[in-house]
């Protein structure tokens, strides 16, 4: 087998491994967006919301971005750590897009809640939570 047929070999197994199904998410484990966040003048947005988790084997995270041109191309906001014990939790993300195109008034914010499971050795995610929806952008 030469190199190059190797390491498309290695490329397909690793997209296989990468986009294999998870384990269903408890119902029990939530994550929401706050339905308004702030935008600050030099274009630093807040996002804030509540998550709960349970049991976790690896770490886990709140990430968050925003997309307010409908358009495919979403902003990340930041990323917090989560503790899975079964509580309701606040977390809040701040992060700049750049450049920045974002302006106060409407926009749509996905936020996930995903654990790095150790799986065979290679941390791979394991989703808890996703939302979706509107939130409005209020200048501070």
């Amino acid at each position: 087998m030469s190199f190059r047929s190797a390491l498309g070999v290695a490329a397909g197994a690793t997209l296989l491994l990468l986009t294999a199904p998870t384990a269903q998410a408890d119902p029990a484990e939530t994550v929401t967006v706050d339905p308004v966040a702030r935008i600050a003048a030099d274009g630093t947005v807040t996002l804030t919301g509540t998550y709960r988790c349970l049991g976790n084997k690896g770490p886990v995270f709140v990430s968050s971005s925003v997309n307010q041109d409908s358009g495919d191309v979403s902003h990340g906001i930041g990323g917090t750590t989560a503790l899975c014990d079964g509580a309701e939790h606040a977390w809040q993300n701040t992060g700049r897009p750049s450049p920045s195109t974002l302006t106060p008034g409407e926009a749509r914010v996905e936020a996930t809640l995903m654990e790095l499971a150790p799986e065979g050795g290679l941390p791979l995610p394991r989703f808890h939570a996703r939302e979706t929806g509107p939130v409005t952008l209020t200048e501070v």
